[in-house]
């Protein structure tokens, strides 16, 4: 099991549990966070979500790099298994509080992107390493511009792995409202969840309804985009890996 649940009082903690990967989605692991945020629609004993990862050292790394993704041919389309690991993809409509502890990079964007506000351990680092390796970014640049300043965004993405952003910058730029001791993320994630869960849970859902509501248009008309982007700019998958080897060997040699 990759991703832990637990429920308290009304609110569901979702654990991603893949330590020794800095917890990359791989696709069982993908299936996994579709089957929690779908069951959570119909469990009316759960009323708000805090999202994680175990340990401090990373909130989650993206896609796994060994997860095989065939593409078709087009370059209209693309099937990536990180559009529909969100609450939002699988229509859950109720709470989500993101508690960042560690790295957040690449393909963690599509959960953060999901969730109604971010909270961020001091040791939190946000990164998009796509360019690097020869990767357009693209649903994660989209979904970051709906939570940062253009520029901001657009220097994240761009300088790929050379350029960390802080907890504390992430605070100064509204990415994150609240920034805590790593021991004490959970509790302040825990915290304002069980405030929302204590709210008549229709007023609670309507309310995110309708704060989605103010940026969906936007969003789904980049998404309706990014598909032809990635198929047209990203490297052969050969030149790929051949960029993410060197780029690895390098940094362990530092």
């Amino acid at each position: 099991m990759t991703v832990r649940t637990e429920i308290r009082d009304g609110v569901a903690v979702v654990t991603l549990d893949r330590p020794e990967r800095h917890h990359a989605i791989d696709l069982p692991t993908a299936a996994e966070l579709r089957r929690v945020w779908q069951s959570f629609r119909r469990d009316d004993a759960v009323r708000a979500v805090v999202l994680t990862g175990s340990g401090e050292r990373a909130f989650c790394t993206g896609i796994d790099r060994s997860a095989e993704v065939p593409q078709p041919g087009s370059p209209y389309s693309v099937d990536d298994p990180l559009l529909t690991v969100g609450p939002k993809a699988n229509d859950l409509w109720k709470p989500v509080v993101g508690a960042v502890n560690g790295m957040a990079c690449g393909g963690a964007f599509y959960l953060l992107g999901e969730c109604e506000f971010l909270i961020a351990s001091t040791t939190a680092t946000f990164f998009d390493p796509h360019t690097d390796y020869g990767m357009v970014s693209a649903y994660e640049a989209i979904a970051m511009a709906q939570r940062m300043p253009f520029g901001e965004v657009a220097r994240m993405s761009l300088m790929g792995t050379a350029e960390r952003l802080s907890a504390h910058r992430a605070y100064e730029t509204g990415l994150v409202s609240e920034v805590v001791e790593p021991d004490g993320l959970l509790t302040a994630a825990l915290r304002a969840a069980s405030v929302i869960a204590s709210y008549p849970t229709t007023a609670v859902q309507g309310t995110v309804r309708a704060v989605w509501s103010a940026r969906e248009a936007a969003r789904g008309q980049a998404f309706a985009g990014a598909a032809a982007l990635i198929a047209l700019g990203n490297a052969p998958p050969e030149r790929q890996a051949e960029l993410f080897t060197r780029r690895t060997r390098d940094f362990r040699t530092r």
